[in-house]
């Protein structure tokens, strides 16, 4: 990435300073702020541009030169949402007398549907890890957990015993903006978890007593990590579907509705703020609805 100016980074450190302190915002989605408006700023310099300067006009053609690159209509639509911020705060902080992205109109991106598992695809994937080996327990402890939970990697990777009630079978998760839920485990997660604790836990222990799922060097595990991990097991459970981070927490939502949960229930166990959120997965439930209907109905002329 090209150098930025020093007043420029100050300028977009200060503004993710109060991103942070109001709303919570996650390392990941800083760090995601930081190269938006980094690559803004760059593109700026290399038109003899400022970021205090910037018109409309310019923001147009920096958008358009982005999309001509091929950028993905939500990246599109995020760094979009980066700089509308941005530029809100330095109106409002007096640093830019006429806010230009205040009209410019967000792309529509539209919902992809998530990828998601059938659930003899998650049971194949919970049998894949050696259970002869630390890391074999700790993986099935983790996919345990995360399937019965919905958590997101995170949360997952994050998680420390104080975190975990295996009296009550619950667990207190921490999520985004730092706010809190409790999510029950059930039994099958419950057995798996106590069943690490006693016999894999122990063996990997490094600097920080209190993780949960440490790495086999003792420290906390990475997203990108845990990814790969779920990948290899992937190829050893045989199965051929492309799998993200949030793979197993898609799955857990739409076969909680398959089975006629609640829509609000699997809000809060996802820790959605808004229940839009979540309406994506009432789209894969009623497609799946609709196969068994066309499978088994008499009349449905199959």
């Amino acid at each position: 990435m090209t150098a930025i100016s020093d007043e420029h980074a100050r300028l977009i450190d200060a503004w993710l300073d109060q991103q942070w302190l109001e709303k919570g915002l996650s390392e990941h989605s800083l760090s995601n702020y930081r190269r938006d408006l980094h690559q803004l700023s760059a593109w700026l310099q290399s038109q003899s541009g400022r970021l205090l300067t910037c018109q409309r006009a310019d923001l147009q053609d920096y958008l358009a030169y982005r999309f001509s690159q091929g950028l993905a209509a939500s990246s599109s639509a995020r760094q979009l949402s980066a700089i509308k911020g941005f530029y809100r705060w330095l109106k409002r902080e007096g640093r830019i007398a006429e806010d230009p992205a205040l009209l410019i109109e967000r792309p529509k991106t539209g919902r992809p549907l998530p990828k998601t598992l059938t659930e003899a695809d998650v049971e194949a994937l919970l049998n894949a890890p050696d259970l002869d080996t630390p890391l074999g327990l700790r993986d099935r402890a983790m996919l345990e957990v995360l399937y019965a939970t919905g958590l997101r990697v995170t949360e997952l990777v994050t998680l420390t015993q104080s975190q975990i009630n295996p009296r009550q079978g619950l667990v207190r998760v921490i999520g985004k903006g730092d706010k809190e839920r409790l999510v029950p485990l059930g039994e099958e997660a419950l057995h798996w978890l106590v069943r690490y604790l006693r016999e894999g836990r122990p063996l990997l222990l490094g600097n920080d007593q209190e993780l949960l799922f440490p790495s086999q060097r003792g420290t906390c595990m990475t997203r990108q990590t845990f990814w790969h991990r779920i990948k290899q097991m992937a190829t050893v459970a045989g199965v051929q579907k492309s799998l993200s981070p949030h793979t197993l927490r898609h799955a857990f939502a739409t076969h909680l509705l398959n089975h006629g949960a609640d829509l609000r229930v699997v809000q809060l166990l996802l820790g959605h703020s808004d229940l839009s959120t979540t309406q994506i997965y009432t789209h894969v439930a009623q497609q799946r609805l609709q196969d068994l209907y066309q499978k088994h109905h008499p009349r449905s002329g199959t």
